[in-house]
């Protein structure tokens, strides 16, 4: 159709004539509300934002006593694995209170525990070395992708 022709087309009910293809022989246009197109293109930006910060993963921390029980421990073993299954990563905190300060081995061996019950049925990766920072041994651990 002739431009003149799209140009009243448009007029006639009151929205926007909008070039889509310039380049095109003839160049191709669009009748269409450019209010209501524009709303809709921010929307939709905003809606593949918050996709894109939802798949980053987050950094989640689990602290764990040396005096743990057996039961406590699984749960929180538990509570890690669904956290990587998820793509986030983990941070392992050992606390130490009072004498356990001692004791820092024990504090390694409970760490090793806790990634060898993890690492059970996921391939993880444990970033860094273990880190003392006053009275928390830790390190992060993260899936295999």
């Amino acid at each position: 159709m002739s431009s003149r022709e799209a140009q009243k087309i448009a007029k006639e009910q009151g929205v926007d004539l909008v070039e889509i293809a310039g380049n095109a022989d003839p160049p191709v246009v669009k009748i269409i509300d450019w209010g209501k197109y524009q709303y809709q293109k921010m929307k939709e930006e905003a809606k593949n934002r918050k996709k894109a910060r939802e798949k980053q993963s987050e950094l989640k921390t689990m602290k764990v006593g040396l005096k743990i029980s057996d039961n406590d421990l699984q749960i929180k073993v538990r509570k890690i694995r669904s956290f990587l299954e998820d793509g986030d990563r983990v941070k392992i905190m050992i606390i130490f209170r009072g004498r356990e300060m001692a004791h820092k081995e024990l504090g390694q061996t409970m760490l090793d525990k806790v990634v060898t019950l993890i690492s059970e049925n996921n391939e993880i990766i444990v970033e860094g070395k273990p880190q003392f920072a006053g009275r928390n041994l830790s390190v992060s651990v993260r899936r295999k992708t």
